[in-house]
């Protein structure tokens, strides 16, 4: 039987070679769609679900699966498609982000492709800011070359569930918040969605957000300040990277900067919302100083006020 850490080993080495493995599906259409494999827990039939009076209207009902309830998401509702009368086939699938389970109601269940994240890419800016996609790649099926969008899971859950940005008073260190003016963060995350709730949380500390929406882009960025000159230590007080992106992802990302001797002391943090057995180990094989677990904005204060300790 194959152990947990023969587990960790196999996928630490797919994502650490910048690679990844997408669930290609439909939505009673031709067009193609895909989430990650690596937060599937499985995939089912349609089975019967239990309508739930007053529940969000992207929820078509609750299944029971071996005697767990999840709630079943209507993913073409919810990226705005308009609602298909096609009685084609339909299957679920259940998923695991940031620590909760729920399944997405979609069409024929395709294939999974495995792909490096250099051939993923950010969805064109002319779709505008309201789009439901991460990024887009190309496959290759029925001898021509076919468009496939990768959904943006953490706009849809945050549209269906309440994420509360606001910072528990018992958690904030007094004696901390004077030196948090002034400081610097980034962020490293395709997501808009979740870009937005780690900004948001951070500010009200008073620390000063920069943004990137890939691991290429960041690292870019990082390397332009060091050709510059200037010293990330004094620059930045930690960063926090997002584990899957488009042409580079955070495993990858961190790697290239632990090998880098202007940034290799740069403080890392894994916010992702991957969740499992496998996490710290992963995060102990790429080089990162925490994983974080999305979204927890306590546990976002508690690490950088650990990090601001740790320099005082």
């Amino acid at each position: 039987m194959t152990t947990i850490l023969d587990s960790v080993d196999q996928r630490t080495n797919l994502v650490g070679e910048n690679r990844l493995e997408l669930l290609i599906f439909r939505l009673h259409t031709a067009q193609l769609f895909a989430i990650n494999v690596f937060k599937v827990k499985e995939v089912v039939k349609l089975p019967r679900l239990t309508q739930l009076p007053g529940s969000h209207p992207n929820i078509s009902g609750i299944a029971s699966i071996r005697g767990v309830s999840i709630p079943v998401i209507n993913l073409r509702k919810a990226i705005g498609m308009k609602q298909s009368e096609s009685h084609e086939e339909c299957n679920i699938i259940i998923t695991e982000y940031n620590r909760s389970v729920q399944a997405f109601l979609v069409g024929q269940v395709m294939n999974i492709m495995n792909m490096t994240w250099q051939d993923i890419q950010p969805p064109p800016r002319q779709v505008g800011k309201n789009n439901y996609l991460t990024a887009i790649t190309k496959v290759k099926k029925d001898n021509a070359e076919r468009l496939v969008s990768i959904i943006d899971v953490e706009k849809v859950l945050a549209e269906i569930v309440d994420y509360d940005t606001q910072i528990s008073q018992e958690v904030l260190d007094p004696s901390l918040l004077n030196h948090f003016h002034g400081r610097k963060v980034l962020i490293v995350d395709d997501s808009s969605t979740a870009r937005g709730q780690i900004r948001e949380t951070l500010s009200q500390l008073g620390l000063e957000v920069i943004e990137a929406h890939n691991g290429l882009h960041a690292l870019n960025m990082l390397k332009s300040w060091c050709d510059k000159g200037i010293d990330l230590n004094n620059e930045l007080l930690m960063m926090f990277t997002d584990a899957e992106m488009p042409e580079m992802d955070g495993y990858k990302l961190t790697h290239e900067i632990r090998n880098d001797p202007r940034m290799r002391d740069l403080h890392i943090a894994l916010n992702t919302s991957l969740s499992g057995n496998f996490n710290e180990a992963m995060v102990k094989k790429v080089g990162c100083n925490r994983f974080i677990s999305k979204f927890q904005p306590d546990l976002l204060v508690e690490v950088v006020q650990e990090r601001l300790k740790a320099l005082l």
